[in-house]
């Protein structure tokens, strides 16, 4: 077991609470004490950080599922769907300030595309999209694609 000590000023430009936070990540680490001290010219954090030497951290993404392109995946009729429906997530995502996976993830929007015809009963039929997803984003995707189907 090793220990390394680090203090960051509560006026840190960042610097120092940047070199705590990539220690933390590239270590194994056991425990880690904190105490804040006051100085006359202010104060600062004290860090105790217990860990293992010689630990190798792995730092490779846990999420390993393949990318899929849907242009090859889907027929063209139905990628165009996908593509439009891909803009319209991305208008509701502005608009609810969320990122779009949050709205519907890629292989929603790819089975919605598949519908013979887009409405709120329909949408809860797909594998991620539930009641409470369907109320919220729902309406306004299924609007969206009828006034651009009907123009």
């Amino acid at each position: 077991m090793q220990f390394q000590l680090f203090n960051v000023p509560i006026s840190d430009d960042g610097s120092a609470l940047e070199e705590l936070n990539r220690f933390l990540r590239s270590h194994k680490v056991l425990e880690v004490e904190q105490q804040l001290i006051s100085l006359k010219n202010g104060g600062q954090w004290h860090f105790c950080v217990k860990y293992l030497a010689n630990a190798i951290i792995d730092m490779k993404p846990t999420n390993t599922t393949p990318k899929i392109d849907y242009k090859e995946v889907l027929d063209e009729k139905t990628f165009a769907v996908f593509s439009l429906l891909r803009e319209f997530r991305k208008t509701i995502a502005e608009t609810h300030g969320l990122p779009v996976y949050a709205v519907f993830t890629n292989e929603e929007l790819a089975n919605i595309a598949k519908l013979e015809e887009i409405n709120i009963d329909s949408l809860k039929k797909i594998h991620g999209i539930g009641e409470k997803k369907a109320e919220r984003f729902g309406k306004q995707l299924v609007e969206l694609y009828t006034k651009t189907n009907t123009e």
